[in-house]
């Protein structure tokens, strides 16, 4: 027996949330333990900034747009990491009106040295909860398991950016 449309679209649903149950709070608890190991002395959201202006240097709105923050909180933010030496600012060369911001050397130096202790963290973490079923996890299934998340978190990402557009 075939359920109607409407019927097979909220069981769907019901199992689409389901497995999406206690996601947002899986990431956001698994965001806040690798930030802690990455011990980046700056707030998460000064951190998202540096990892934002990895590829290169943007303006605040740019800025605001990449992180989710609002403008004001991206130029607070941003005047404490020029003040740290993390950031520098410079006129646009297109456009002389507009401020690009971009990362220093100390800035992207500390943003390597974070993910150094978030990795170590996460290899570790994974390798001692391996020893509670078994053998220890070698760096190649840790490898594995991390590629997995992400690659799942990509395929999540993706359907909600085309979803968006």
């Amino acid at each position: 027996m075939h359920l109607p449309v409407e019927a097979s679209g909220a069981v769907q649903a019901r199992r689409i949330e389901g497995a999406a149950r206690g996601l947002l709070r899986g990431i956001g608890l698994l965001t806040q333990a690798l930030f802690k190991a990455g011990e980046f002395g700056l707030t998460r959201s000064q951190v998202a900034l540096l990892d934002a202006l990895e590829a290169g240097p943007l303006r605040v709105t740019g800025l605001a747009t990449a992180t989710g923050m609002a403008q004001p909180r991206v130029t607070v933010c941003l005047q404490k990491l020029e003040e740290a030496g993390l950031v520098e600012r410079q006129r646009c060369a297109a456009d002389r009106r507009a401020v690009e911001t971009s990362l220093t050397s100390a800035g992207r130096d500390l943003l390597e040295r974070g993910r150094r202790r978030m990795a170590a963290a996460l290899l570790a973490a994974l390798a001692s909860g391996a020893e509670s079923d078994g053998p220890v996890a070698s760096v190649e299934e840790s490898e594995r398991a991390v590629a997995t998340a992400r690659d799942a978190i990509a395929v999540l990402l993706d359907a909600m950016e085309s979803e968006a557009s």
